[in-house]
Parts: C-alpha cells; sequence; structure tokens
C-alpha cells in the first residue's frame, strides 16, 4: 500500500530535484507499513508527476522540528512556522529515493481517486 500526497508543484519540484529532503505534514498516516508517497503536484499541475521511498517520519514540536530540518526543508522559517502555527507537534517525512515519472499521470485514470485534502491510502 501506498500513500497519495497532494503537495504545491513548487515543492514537488524541490522533492525531485533534491533540495527538499522533508514533506512537513500537519497530520500523518496511522498505517506504519506505508513506504513509499505517490506525490500529485496540485494546480496548476494537477498530474501525478512521480513518487518516492520514505526514510523515516519525524514527530516533534515545531520549534524542535525546524532545528532538525531547515537544512534541507526546501522552504523558509517564515513558511515553516505559518504552516504549523497553533500546532503542538508536526511531521516530517524524510524523502530516501525520488523517482519522477517520465510523463505525469491523471490522477482519475490511473488510481481511479480525487486530489486528498490532506493524504489518502492507494
Amino acid at each position: 500500500m501506498k500513500v497519495l500526497l497532494s503537495i504545491k508543484p513548487e515543492f514537488a519540484e524541490r522533492i525531485f530535484d533534491g533540495t527538499k529532503l522533508y514533506e512537513f505534514r500537519k497530520v500523518i498516516f496511522r498505517n506504519p507499513d506505508i513506504k513509499t508517497i505517490v506525490v500529485y503536484a496540485s494546480s496548476p499541475v494537477q498530474r501525478v508527476i512521480g513518487e518516492f521511498d520514505i526514510e523515516t517520519i519525524l514527530s516533534d514540536a515545531p520549534e524542535s522540528l525546524w532545528k532538525e530540518t531547515k537544512e534541507f526543508s526546501g522552504i523558509s522559517k517564515e513558511f515553516f512556522f505559518d504552516y504549523f502555527s497553533e500546532r503542538n507537534v508536526g511531521f516530517a517525512i524524510k524523502v530516501k529515493k525520488t523517482r519522477r515519472f517520465k510523463t505525469p499521470r491523471c490522477l482519475r485514470s490511473s488510481y481511479n481517486v480525487s486530489p486528498p485534502q490532506s493524504f489518502c491510502y492507494i
């Protein structure tokens, strides 16, 4: 089983070019057997552009999470703390190995699902 994540195109690109090694989330999937994330680049791209293997998932207070991930966060400190405002715990999915698809895939025809707000199992 895999998890599909909707990611803004600019951040999805950074994951696949290697400058963003962490994908941050306010909530995380509960299934511990998930090893692969399928990346749906949201509007305006609206395509599945690749997938990556999970090295680990960090869970901590935003301040501690930032200290550990900031070098390869792929986002600004301001964006990070705005995203996690009013949260006591945040999650960082560490990217292990990426696989970018040669041809981006249509979400509906390839996976028969709609773009998730946060994530969905596929």
